[in-house]
C-alpha cells in the first residue's frame, strides 16, 4: 500500500492548481486527475455526472462499475488503483 500512496502523490503533483486533499477537488479537479493517469475517455464520465473529491470518496465499487455508464476494464482499474487508494490516503492524512 506504501507504494500505491507514493505514486498517489506523484500523480496529484503532475496537476497544477489542485488540491493536495481529494475531499476538496472540485470535478475539474476530478477530471484532470483521471485525464492526468491515463484515463481521458473515462473522466469525461466524472464531469458528465458532477463528480467532485467529496462524491469521489464517497463512491462503492458498484457506483465505479455500473453509474458511470464506462467499460468494465478501465471501471475496474479505475476503482481498484485510484478511488481505493484515495480513500486510503484521505484516512492516514
Amino acid at each position: 500500500m506504501q507504494s500505491a500512496l507514493q505514486e498517489l502523490k506523484e500523480n496529484t503533483n503532475k496537476i497544477t492548481n489542485q488540491s493536495k486533499d481529494p475531499v476538496d477537488w472540485t470535478v475539474s479537479d476530478v477530471v484532470s486527475y483521471f485525464t492526468a493517469v491515463g484515463f481521458p475517455e473515462q473522466a469525461a464520465a466524472f464531469r458528465t455526472q458532477e463528480i467532485d473529491g467529496k462524491s469521489l470518496l464517497l463512491m462503492q465499487r458498484n457506483d465505479v462499475l455500473t453509474g458511470l455508464s464506462i467499460k468494465l476494464g478501465p471501471a475496474l482499474k479505475i476503482y481498484e488503483r485510484h478511488v481505493k487508494v484515495l480513500l486510503c490516503f484521505c484516512a492516514v492524512s
